[in-house]
Formats: structure tokens, C-alpha cells, sequence
């Protein structure tokens, strides 16, 4: 079924609940500054994601382990000010709620207050389940995120699809139940069988946003570098590049840099005019006297009187 987003309504965590019961697709994309923000929310996107993996596609990590929440903060305001219509979720990052219910929900309500944001998005399942119910109580909206947690690589071996095995599928189909029942929104399922995303989505009153799910998600969400191909590198096999913008910037950004070599660029057409150029000139001349326009080959300026 498909639908377009009516782009005059706030979108609001009741409303992508309705598009769940109502069998709507929701959209999801991530953004980490205001111009990204801005086209995101004149776009048919329906959430915009403040990922913590800025960490990787913005300040060039290797993984989204050492961005914080000073930096997370700083990015989620500036794209709060692109947005006035998509709902806008922050991330919490590392270190920022593995310390139990009182940090989690410090940290929760400064993405709120100081962010600007209208939720939050912190991974783990059965385990957040308290923290969550915590953040929700606290009225810090919460997005859960289960599957394959970047911020678990470690213990994963890095960024593994999980729920392969039966077991572990049935055990991600827990996951999403405890996260539910602890008052999540919605869930992100991101790297896991498709099959596994659609038992938990069939089985969920709330939406699942699947990145490497499947198609029978509620949504789906893709990262801004990744699905604009800014980046050089070969992308994960889940994503799909809607346009490879690498290489029209780079091929732009050496046709600016050749036309400022030859001259080309100003043109008149862009730069400003003087009416009273020839007095000026003449009066410059009598002040300051008449230096030559280019440097000589010493590297100095020669002055020469006319």
C-alpha cells in the first residue's frame, strides 16, 4: 500500500502509531546539521534521526563508540532548527545510559530540554526494559533499537547480522515484546533475518523501523551519507544509493578550483561594481600612489609612480 505524507501535518508519535494500524509505511532518514534537516523536513520523511552514527559519517570514527552527548546535544539542535514538521529523535550514545536509570534518564531529559528533540533512541532489548520504563515515566519518549546494536560490536565482533539461529530469533522476538511493554514507540530492528523482522512486526502493536530487515517492517531508515552516496565507500549490503553524490561534488569542486586558476571565476557577473571607479582610482593613486596588481617574483609588491 503505498500513501504520501500529507507534508502540512506535525508529525507526532500518535500519528506514526495510526500509520501502524492503518498499514501506512513509515519513513525514517538521519541527519546531523540544519541544511540536511531543512531538506529532510520539505521532504515526504516522517522522522528524522539524530544517529549516533554522526560518530562515523560526519566526525570519521570507526565506529560510533566515542562520539558523546555534549557532541550528540550540539548536532540535535541544529537540526531541531531545520525541522518543523518531521519528528525529530535523538540518539543516545555510548557511555550515556550504560550506567543505570539515573543517568539514563539525566541524559534523556538533557536530549529533551537541551536538544530540542521530541524522543529518544537508545539500544539493548530485554535489559533496557527498566531504563526504558524509566525514560517513559520520566516523559522522555523512547525508540528502542534491537538486533544488531553498534554500540554492542565488540561483543558481536564487530557489525554481524544477528537472530540468525532459531533461538536467537525467538530470542529477538522477546526483545521486542519487553521493549513494548516497557513503553517504547517503536523499535528499530536493524541487521537481522527478514523473516525474524516479520514475526516481531506481526506480532507488535507499536511500529519497527527496519534498517537490514526486510521489507515487512512498519518503516524503514537509511543514513544520509549512505543513501546519497557522499562517501567513497562500498556501502552495506542493506542500503540502497538513491544517488552518488561523491562524485558530483568532487567533480564539481575541481571546476571551481580550475576556474579560479585560469581567471574564469569571478566572472561580472559576479562581483560588484563602483559607480565612481575612475575617481577612486585617481584618488588612490594620489594618496598611496600606484602599486603594480601582481607580486614580483622576489614575492614582494613593487611600487612604481606614474
Amino acid at each position: 500500500m503505498s500513501h504520501t505524507s500529507d507534508l502540512s501535518a506535525k508529525v507526532t508519535i500518535p500519528a506514526l502509531m495510526q500509520k501502524k494500524h492503518k498499514g501506512e509505511k513509515i519513513t525514517m532518514l538521519t541527519a546531523y546539521d540544519y541544511p540536511s534537516a531543512y531538506i529532510l523536513d520539505r521532504s515526504e520523511v516522517d522522522i528524522v534521526l539524530v544517529g549516533d552514527s554522526l560518530a562515523m559519517v560526519v566526525l570519521g570514527y570507526e565506529n560510533t563508540l566515542p562520539v558523546g552527548m555534549d557532541e550528540m546535544i550540539y548536532h540535535t539542535r541544529a537540526v531541531v532548527r531545520g525541522c518543523n514538521r518531521a519528528l525529530v529523535v535523538g540518539d543516545m550514545p555510548y557511555g550515556s545510559y550504560q550506567g543505570g536509570l539515573n543517568q539514563a534518564v539525566e541524559n534523556g531529559i538533557r536530549f529533551i530540554k537541551e536538544g530540542g528533540c521530541m524522543a529518544v533512541k537508545l539500544e539493548g532489548g530485554r535489559q533496557r526494559a527498566s531504563m526504558i520504563a524509566a525514560l517513559v515515566d520520566a516523559e522522555v519518549p523512547v525508540m528502542a533499537h534491537i538486533g544488531m546494536t553498534p554500540q554492542s560490536m565488540h561483543r558481536f565482533g564487530g557489525f554481524k547480522v544477528q537472530g540468525k539461529s532459531v533461538e536467537a530469533g525467538l530470542a529477538l522476538i522477546e526483545d521486542a515484546i519487553a521493549v513494548q511493554e516497557a513503553g517504547a514507540f517503536s523499535v528499530v530492528l536493524e541487521s537481522i533475518p527478514a523473516p525474524v523482522a516479520t514475526a516481531i512486526t506481526s506480532r507488535l502493536k507499536i511500529p519497527t523501523i527496519g534498517i537490514g530487515a526486510g521489507v515487512d517492517c512498519d518503516g524503514q531508515v537509511l543514513v544520509w551519507h549512505d543513501y546519497l552516496g557522499l562517501l567513497p565507500n562500498r556501502p552495506a549490503r542493506f542500503v540502497k544509493q538513491y544517488q552518488h553524490l561523491y562524485d558530483e561534488i568532487l567533480e564539481a569542486t575541481n571546476e571551481y578550483c580550475r576556474e579560479v586558476r585560469e581567471g574564469v571565476f569571478p566572472d561580472s557577473q559576479r562581483q560588484y561594481s563602483m559607480p565612481d571607479a575612475d575617481l577612486f582610482a585617481e584618488k588612490a593613486d594620489e594618496a598611496y600612489g600606484n602599486y603594480s596588481a601582481y607580486p614580483s617574483h622576489e614575492g614582494s609588491f613593487e611600487k612604481s609612480k606614474v
